[in-house]
């Protein structure tokens, strides 16, 4: 048994280091068109504007004064975007942190042909969700923008997607921003730990930044641009359980202590 566990924790451990130099999903820009490439410690731009519901200009980086959740989505969206903003909103009834109080959300459209009249309703639909008593709907605000400054924000946030006909190719995540606009914490997928929430809210109130705990499970994981989703990629599993497997063998054999030879003298 005791075997098993180092054998569990060794492979553990390559699948860490190697998503550590080669991580699906993230990389530089020069790597890849459709993912994430996480630009923790850094800060918004000071004149990225976006358009709110209520038809008037926003400055971005000016309406960051708690600590908030960035989202980058768009309105008409027939996969991941959905799964990620019903995630959220589960989110906000769950946590005993209080929306519009301890934190705030603010989701983008990153589709320039997307304008008010969508984001009014995704707007509605996503503050009916929002049942806990006490929250402050207008916590979550909806935002649409011109293509200048949507490739701005999404190239300093680290966020890439790629057009696909009249659709996009694109990963789902959540920005956490420090009140002061810098990213903290970047939370990847569909489905959020609460305590894993809380925990990027709270570090970043204090300005903390943090690593992504997905991030070593992307290794794992490979983004499925088809269906929209993650799966996991059975032949990096294998290949490190393999190599898992030689190290404790090596290992077995270099520190097996060797059993001295006892002759008898008549």
């Amino acid at each position: 048994m005791k075997t098993i566990h180092i054998l569990a924790g060794l492979a553990l451990l390559v699948c860490t280091g190697i998503s550590a130099q080669v991580p699906a999903g993230i990389a530089t820009a020069q790597q890849t068109e459709i993912g994430i490439t996480e630009h923790l410690d850094e800060y918004l731009p000071d004149d990225l504007t976006f358009t709110g519901t209520d038809n008037k200009t926003y400055n971005l980086k000016q309406l960051v004064d708690k600590p908030t959740v960035l989202m980058f989505v768009y309105y008409r969206c027939p996969g991941i975007c959905s799964p990620l903003m019903n995630s959220t909103a589960e989110m906000v009834n769950k946590s005993d942190l209080v929306l519009g109080k301890d934190y705030q959300i603010l989701t983008i459209s990153f589709d320039q042909r997307e304008g008010t009249d969508l984001a009014v309703k995704k707007r509605k639909n996503y503050h009916n969700l929002l049942t806990r008593p006490n929250v402050d709907k207008e916590g979550w605000k909806f935002f649409s923008g011109d293509s200048l400054n949507i490739s701005r924000a999404t190239d300093a946030t680290g966020f890439r997607f790629k057009k696909a006909g009249n659709d996009f190719l694109h990963s789902a995540v959540l920005i956490v921003l420090s009140p002061d606009g810098k990213i903290t914490r970047y939370l990847q997928g569909t489905y959020f730990l609460p305590f894993e929430f809380k925990m990027a809210i709270v570090e970043a109130s204090e300005g903390k930044s943090g690593p992504t705990i997905f991030r070593i499970l992307q290794f794992c994981y490979s983004y499925d641009p088809v269906g929209q989703q993650y799966v996991l990629n059975i032949t990096k599993m294998a290949g490190t359980i393999i190599l898992g497997i030689g190290l404790i063998v090596l290992l077995i054999l270099v520190l097996k202590p060797r059993k001295k030879t006892v002759s008898n003298k008549e």
